[in-house]
């Protein structure tokens, strides 16, 4: 990595997901092609110490308790992604209203008490929470690492759009991870 470690956070956004949705066989077919790179990043993380925050929808549940999203989210399609990658304890975990894990949220308060800077993104969907997270940091001013092997849209076209414009609209670093 070319960034100091002691400055970076990693975000994944909306991991624990049910895919019950029109799109979702798509979204989840995606998924699981990236499912390696993200297992990847999350043992990278965890043998750096680096933070681990999960921002993720709440369906309407509005409790910030990831084992009652798990237990709301886990069905045959999801659960091979949510085995992988839940959280644990020392993780943290936060619910989002809408597609940005920093609108009406927390996640700028933590990550100013945590002295991070530089933001690691991965998750879903690449087109829609990851890029409006995106926006949103890149406004806030952090620097970003959005691996393209890390994120996943419905759509390919539509996560390479995405990519595009993280990239040169919003300066984020989108080379693959590789630890």
């Amino acid at each position: 990595m070319t960034y100091p470690l002691n400055d970076t956070a990693v975000l994944f956004i909306d991991i624990i997901n049910h895919f019950s949705f029109d799109g979702g066989h798509k979204l989840i077919k995606h998924t699981k092609e990236i499912l390696p790179n993200l297992i990847s990043l999350r043992t990278f993380a965890k043998k750096n110490n680096l933070p681990i925050i999960y921002i993720n929808d709440h369906y309407g549940l509005w409790q910030a308790d990831f084992k009652k999203i798990i237990a709301h989210c886990k069905n045959e399609n999801s659960e091979e992604v949510i085995d992988a990658l839940k959280p644990d304890e020392k993780d943290y975990f936060l619910i989002k209203p809408m597609h940005s894990a920093f609108f009406q949220t927390p996640l700028q308060s933590l990550l100013s008490e945590l002295e991070r800077t530089h933001l690691l993104l991965a998750g879903v969907a690449g087109d829609i929470c990851i890029l409006f997270t995106a926006k949103d940091a890149y406004m806030y001013q952090f620097n970003m690492h959005i691996p393209k092997n890390c994120m996943a849209s419905e759509n390919k076209d539509s996560n390479d759009h995405a990519l595009y414009l993280m990239n040169s609209v919003m300066k984020a670093n989108i080379n693959p991870f590789m630890e």
